[in-house]
């Protein structure tokens, strides 16, 4: 069972409603201009939302800038994402664009600024007991799989750095996420993986890990 250090029981929420109070205030002219663009690019709706587990699994809508077309077959039937996935869009997910309304979930509580990023609901049933405890605490706009390859890593290093930061959780270390996570996103390093436009599908660990 997790354990909460005193920065983690009384000061890492504090600073993330702070933040991202204060970033929605100052970006909010941005954040408008930048929605005007989606929907004349991409179009409506502007805002994606998208189930994700959070905090012991409780789910939660996750915010984020449309990055895709609806643009569909003779059939009625999304075309793939390689194709809806436009310049603009591929330019939005690279300069991690698309992740500024997640600033609203990250003052409502449903994400921390730094933690295992939430992934598909989907994925629940897959994961084995250790990497489970990736949702024993808030998940993160950013974490140590985002600044040690992002999508470009397999999913047992990614839930591995998922755990290894559930178990070590200090302001020192988010702080160190959080500068060089911004040195990756102007480095626009590994955001998508060999054969995906971002990650290839999670479909189970093939070995159960062991571990505390």
């Amino acid at each position: 069972m997790h354990k909460k250090g005193i920065y983690e029981k009384f000061i890492k929420r504090p600073i993330d409603i702070i933040c991202s109070l204060t970033a929605l205030i100052l970006l909010f002219p941005f954040l408008f201009i930048l929605a005007i663009f989606v929907r004349i690019k991409l179009g409506s709706p502007v805002i994606f939302k998208q189930q994700r587990p959070g905090l012991n699994e409780r789910i939660f809508n996750l915010y984020k800038f449309r990055t895709m077309t609806n643009d569909k077959d003779k059939s009625g039937k999304l075309l793939p994402d390689n194709i809806r996935l436009t310049k603009f869009g591929t330019f939005l997910r690279s300069t991690s664009l698309d992740e500024l309304p997640s600033l609203l979930n990250i003052f409502k509580g449903d994400l921390s600024i730094v933690g295992p990023r939430p992934l598909l609901v989907d994925y629940l049933p897959l994961y084995n007991q250790e990497q489970k405890r990736r949702h024993e605490v808030r998940p993160g706009l950013t974490g140590l799989a985002q600044i040690n390859g992002r999508n470009a890593i397999s999913w047992e290093a990614r839930f591995d750095l998922d755990v290894k930061y559930v178990k070590k959780i200090t302001l020192l270390g988010d702080f160190r996420i959080i500068i060089k996570t911004v040195k990756k996103v102007f480095v626009r390093e590994g955001i998508t993986s060999n054969t995906y436009v971002t990650m290839e599908p999670f479909k189970g660990s093939e070995i159960e890990n062991e571990g505390n």
